[in-house]
């Protein structure tokens, strides 16, 4: 046997660094991100950042019988957006808008959040941001920040590349939990508007105003009286606690959160079988990037209506006694808010649950 050891080329050690895994750039991060995660916190958190779990501890003696709720979901390709300006700290709130958002349909108060973010490589003042982005939507929604993780993927995504989802948890008493089982004939439907895109649709809003419109993302839009960039990064609005408010002062139904797939397909999530729901577009005029992306795109309404939430993100479904008072909760919180439509029996048992009539002003 030929002995080749001495023609063989001596390496160096292989190391994790080497390999593109930073130890030291993700610590530097947890102590930028800290400062922020402690900013989103309830009395019910144990502990602090940096554990191996995050800890709540359940008040038993002020629920009965409590369901707890949860709820997991991403910001999608707003994120492009976000990578495109390097503006990282908005993209967070969208993120616990999305979560929480959807505990509250049920009528759960959100109690914590805790994020993933997926980087290509770790660059902590960047990580910093986007935690301070899910900091201040926990805020908002009066949830904690219990935590999350940070994993680095180098040669799998890009240097530059990120991700985020993150996973919430509610509570809700048995007796006060909201759904479709709850909807009565002559309940009437409240629309709560929405901040513009929200986080749905993005992969159709850059396809028709950055590639066939060609907008740049700093460009000045008159009808927006702002770039495009900050129209498409503006935060999702977060109605945990103003949905919250209605329960307690009205006869709440249930709600329903408008992402994907439109306002009607997502109302009909939460009407039972046996009832419809009618939407009056005219009640309303969306948003003028709606209207953009509909003209630059050519992109016709059926199209436009099950890709974006087209001006309304929450609606609640209220006992018809309460209107009035559920109105003026609202008003009084400064969430624009309308009468939308109403539920009646279903005439047809194989027709849509919810369906938009009229037209939009001007739109």
């Amino acid at each position: 046997m030929t002995d080749t050891s001495e023609s063989q080329p001596v390496s160096a050690s292989a190391t994790y660094a080497a390999a593109g895994v930073s130890i030291e750039a993700g610590d530097e991060a947890v102590e930028k991100l800290k400062p922020w995660a402690e900013k989103a916190i309830r009395p019910e958190v144990m502990g602090g950042i940096g554990g191996f779990a995050g800890l709540f501890k359940l008040k038993l003696d002020r629920w009965k019988e409590p369901i707890l709720a949860s709820s997991t979901d991403g910001v999608g390709t707003k994120i492009a957006v976000a990578q495109a300006l390097d503006i990282h700290d908005t993209v967070g709130i969208d993120l616990v808008a999305m979560v929480v958002d959807d505990l509250v349909v049920c009528g759960a108060e959100p109690l914590f959040m805790q994020d993933y973010i997926a980087v290509g490589k770790v660059i902590p003042d960047r990580v910093a941001a986007l935690v301070k982005g899910i900091s201040e939507g926990c805020v908002l929604a009066g949830c904690a920040l219990l935590g999350g993780e940070t994993a680095e993927h180098p040669g799998l995504m890009a240097d530059g590349a990120y991700d985020l989802s993150g996973t919430g948890v509610g509570v809700v008493e048995a007796d006060q939990l909201l759904g479709p089982d709850k909807v009565r004939p002559g309940d009437v439907l409240i629309a709560m508007a929405s901040s513009g895109l929200h986080s749905n649709g993005y992969s159709l809003a850059r396809h028709v105003l950055l590639e066939i419109g060609r907008m740049p993302l700093e460009g000045h839009v008159e009808e927006f009286g702002r770039t495009l960039g900050e129209e498409m990064l503006e935060p999702t609005r977060i109605y945990a606690k103003d949905c919250l408010a209605l329960c307690a002062e009205t006869e709440v139904r249930t709600f329903a959160h408008v992402t994907g797939g439109g306002l009607a397909a997502n109302l009909a999530r939460v009407i039972p079988h046996g009832l419809h729901a009618d939407l009056d577009r005219g009640t309303w005029t969306p948003k003028p990037v709606f209207s953009l992306i509909a003209q630059r795109g050519r992109v016709e309404r059926v199209e436009m209506e099950r890709t974006f939430n087209m001006g309304v993100g929450m609606v609640a479904v209220v006992a018809p006694e309460d209107v009035d008072r559920a109105l003026a909760v609202l008003t009084a919180r400064h969430v624009p808010a309308w009468v939308l439509g109403d539920v009646r029996p279903a005439e047809d048992a194989d027709a849509p649950r919810a369906v938009l009539l009229g037209d939009h002003p001007r739109f």
